[in-house]
């Protein structure tokens, strides 16, 4: 493996990250009538972060030092586990999908201590929101991520999409419906949108993760933030990739390569506007309901991981 395909997919999972976000924000600001930001706003927003200066409570320790740098390094590893836009992946010998859920839940746990080792009320507060969130949809996620693996004969993700590549006709198929339904659910909980939690508020009742990162400043909630974009790329790409690998090439050349950017936009596309569709069409839910919205997505990964085996 060379060095060309680990920036190539480093410097697209980077750019794209931010961008997606302010994509998102965009349509939902159009779509409730307002002008809203540009595309490009969070970009300024990091920047203008990095050259900031940081505030660290007297309660933290080193914990809440490193905690930004493990963040961001655990959703880029991710990012350069999964197809992009071609299946020679840089780090396919490790891109299994355990590495990719443990991986996740990595950052998730440090986040979730650093907001405990501030002594606030609030860290204290979000971070057992997050731990509850968490419980239901990591499972979920690997379920649904298993019941298209269990056809592939294989956890490593180049291996998912190649075979999903040659059997399309399973794009339809009751287990592949259940678990894209599923794993739809799990993106939405997992980066924090409404209904399960709303990214634009700093309400005491309805935070989640925003409670968790309150304590931050500086260039560490630029990694912080930046590593949330990443994350949500990365659960994105396995939705439109694993499920729906149109396009994704299977060389590392120039034709290959466009052809996969170009599906891949488009794909990012479509599930961003539905991503969207959701937040404007839908009232944030009350706390204790969320547990059952994400068992709902549980259930339907479990189906969707059986149906093989009973049908």
């Amino acid at each position: 493996m060379t060095l060309l395909p680990i920036l190539l997919q480093m410097v697209l999972a980077l750019a794209l990250a931010p961008l997606v976000n302010g994509f998102i924000r965009k349509c939902k600001a159009l779509l409730q009538n307002r002008r809203g930001p540009g595309i490009l706003q969070p970009c300024y927003d990091l920047f203008k972060l990095l050259r900031k200066g940081t505030v660290v409570s007297q309660h933290a320790s080193w914990i809440f030092r490193v905690t930004p740098y493990i963040s961001f390094l655990t959703a880029l590893m991710v990012a350069l586990m999964i197809p992009m836009i071609t299946t020679v992946v840089p780090l396919s010998l490790f891109g299994g999908v355990i590495a990719v859920v443990y991986l996740l839940a990595l950052g998730r746990f440090f986040v979730a201590l650093a907001a405990l080792d501030t002594a606030s009320a609030f860290g204290g507060m979000g971070s057992s929101r997050e731990m509850t969130v968490a419980a239901i949809a990591e499972p979920a996620m690997m379920l649904s991520i298993f019941s298209v693996a269990i056809t592939a004969g294989s956890t490593n993700l180049s291996q998912v999409v190649q075979t999903t590549l040659q059997h399309q006709e399973q794009f339809l198929s009751p287990a592949h419906i259940l678990a894209f339904a599923a794993m739809f659910i799990v993106l939405i909980a997992e980066t924090g949108r409404i209904p399960v939690d709303n990214p634009a508020t700093h309400l005491e009742l309805t935070m989640i993760h925003e409670a968790m990162i309150l304590e931050y400043s500086g260039h560490y909630l630029a990694l912080i933030e930046w590593g949330v974009a990443l994350k949500q790329l990365v659960l994105m790409t396995l939705l439109v990739n694993i499920f729906f690998p149109v396009g994704v090439g299977s060389a590392f050349t120039a034709a290959s390569l466009a052809t996969g950017l170009a599906a891949f936009l488009a794909k990012l596309l479509v599930l961003a506007l539905a991503v969207v569709l959701v937040e404007t069409s839908n009232a944030k839910l009350r706390l204790f309901r969320v547990p059952e919205l994400l068992s709902v997505a549980f259930i339907l990964a479990l189906l969707a991981l059986a149906s093989p085996f009973i049908f």
